[in-house]
């Protein structure tokens, strides 16, 4: 049973997720929770780690899940089934890519779908930004430490911009992130 709740959950997220992994974590997020898989603690932990390691979020996510749930076949499935949406909508693109790019419909489409994709990258971040820092579990409670570190972050982000007219690079945020976290959590 475990197997097919692992195949239907992950290809769901395969299918129904645009604009990359950012954009799929409140699908993702949906899915562990329905099936019990992850509490919110313990997703925001294993996005983090999984934007730390190498391949995309959604793949590591799923091979994680699957492994925890039913062991390397259960990886595999997960894996599988996150992946294989994609896989096929490639392959089709890739067949009907010159007569459909030309279409205005298409592009009409393409240019329709960008700011929905900006959108729900922001409000995930900012969701997990305000569930690290902010805990509403009963009493309201802040957590100085991640906030502390999302302040951080934010001005040396800025101050970044400012002075080089470029942005952080996505490997120097993980890495200062990490160490800020090592840093401040280890006081």
């Amino acid at each position: 049973m475990i197997y097919l709740e692992l195949l239907f959950g992950f290809l769901r997220v395969g299918c129904f997720s645009f604009g990359g992994a950012y954009g799929a974590i409140p699908l993702i997020r949906d899915v562990v929770r329905s099936y019990g898989w992850l509490t919110d603690e313990m997703l925001t932990y294993m996005i983090a780690v999984s934007e730390s390691t190498p391949g995309p979020i959604m793949v590591n996510l799923a091979t994680y899940v699957g492994s925890q749930q039913a062991g390397i076949l259960g990886a595999i499935i997960a894996t599988a089934a996150v992946v294989l949406p994609s896989f096929i909508v490639i392959l089709l693109i890739t067949i009907l890519l010159k007569a459909l790019i030309k279409n205005r419909y298409v592009q009409a489409i393409l240019s329709g779908i960008k700011p929905s994709i900006i959108g729900i990258i922001l409000a995930t971040g900012v969701y997990m930004t305000i569930n690290n820092c902010i805990s509403i579990s009963g009493a309201v409670s802040v957590n100085f430490r991640s906030l502390l570190i999302t302040a951080i972050l934010m001005a040396v982000i800025y101050v970044t911009k400012k002075r080089t007219k470029r942005n952080l690079s996505s490997i120097r945020l993980i890495a200062l992130s990490a160490l800020f976290g090592i840093i401040i959590y280890a006081v």
